[in-house]
């Protein structure tokens, strides 16, 4: 089963651009990310710039408007990932619980829907998806 950690900084939807950790803090999650890798669990990992970096895209009646960060009346958000393969959901969870994280920090472990877990019909509609999913992997090497 694959579950993505999702690393949720609290006061991080308030960030000013280019903000960054600390080099303690990511000498830290370094070694967890070696732990996970070591252990051949991790698939892949990335942090992610602050939303005042980002942009939003909404949808009304089908036209899509565009919103750039800072956002209002945000409470959390996401800084960074981690996409895992184990087991079960307690093992997933027994990941998130080794991580070095701070006082502020939450660590969401969510399920990855696999398209089995989907009746029939709606796996017909998504026929094509294993090759997509393929092709968004990067070449070993890169």
């Amino acid at each position: 089963m694959r579950f993505m950690m999702l690393m949720i900084p609290k006061g991080y939807e308030n960030a000013e651009p280019g903000a960054m950790p600390g080099a303690e803090a990511v000498e830290g999650m370094m070694k967890f990310n070696k732990s996970l890798k070591d252990a051949g669990v991790l698939l892949t990992l990335d942090g992610l710039h602050p939303p005042s970096m980002g942009a939003r895209v909404a949808f009304s009646e089908g036209k899509p408007t565009v919103t750039y960060g800072p956002f209002d009346r945000v409470s959390e958000t996401l800084g960074g990932y981690w996409m895992i393969q184990v087991s079960s959901k307690e093992e997933a969870i027994g990941w998130a619980s080794l991580c070095p994280a701070s006082d502020n920090e939450i660590i969401e472990v969510r399920q990855v829907q696999d398209i089995t877990d989907f009746p029939a019909d709606v796996q017909k509609a998504a026929a094509g998806f294993a090759e997509m999913q393929a092709l968004s992997k990067p070449a070993k090497g890169r």
